[in-house]
């Protein structure tokens, strides 16, 4: 079975942002195990359950090029290279003040104001690793849905692989798998008083690159490397 690779943002392991998206998912990424999740006024412990199910199997994280098979000889260790020098150009970027929000039918934690270093940041994800991603298999034009994507959406998703890249990008950590409107808005009162006191305590800056492998279809991300931004 073929692995996917993935160049996501993830806060540091056991710092306090991790310790809350973990822990609202019930699971650490890196070690693949599960965790116990906290317990919610307003959320139930099996709905929570099945609300996280689908964001649990990515581990909680910020997409910055999304899930791609290598091409043709590359290898892990060639794609963890060119993650590492790439991060070795890139700057930290603070992420501001982040809040819950409905993204389509699923909520999210985004940046209550994306600058311009973090779009030039993305973009820069997106196309210095994309000589190393394989041509789009027909499963994977399926799984992206190309129905449901405008003309500009299905151009990026030729070109690179996804279509909410460059211009059509937004960062977002995912909290939800699709959810009601009425389940989405619990959702956003039980993450709101934790995330405003990260956001005053612990302000999230994006200071690394991580690469996470999908072992074979279906099976959960794992966190397998860390790359500090260093320029």
């Amino acid at each position: 079975m073929t692995s996917r690779y993935a160049i996501y943002f993830a806060p540091a392991h056991g710092s306090p942002w991790w310790e809350f998206g973990a822990r609202w998912l019930g699971r650490d990424e890196c070690k693949d195990t599960a965790l116990v999740q906290h317990p919610l006024a307003q959320i139930a412990p099996d709905e929570l359950q099945e609300i996280t199910a689908q964001p649990r199997r990515y581990g909680f994280h910020a997409t910055l090029k999304a899930p791609f098979s290598l091409g043709g000889s590359h290898t892990e260790a060639d794609l963890t290279a060119r993650m590492q020098a790439l991060a070795a150009t890139l700057k930290p970027v603070a992420l501001g003040r982040l809040q819950a929000a409905t993204l389509g039918d699923f909520v999210a934690l985004v940046p209550a104001s994306a600058t311009d270093e973090l779009m030039d940041l993305a973009a820069a994800c997106v196309k210095e690793l994309d000589d190393l991603r394989a041509p789009l298999s027909d499963a994977d034009f399926a799984r992206r849905r190309v129905d449901h994507l405008d003309v500009r959406e299905q151009a990026l998703l030729q070109r690179y692989g996804y279509p909410y890249v460059l211009e059509r990008f937004r960062f977002h950590f995912t909290l939800s798998g699709p959810v009601a409107h009425p389940v989405a808005q619990r959702v956003m009162q039980a993450v709101a008083d934790p995330v405003t006191q990260l956001n005053a305590t612990a302000p999230l800056v994006l200071d690394r690159l991580c690469l996470f492998v999908e072992p074979a279809p279906g099976q959960p991300f794992q966190r397998m490397a860390d790359a500090a931004l260093s320029a």
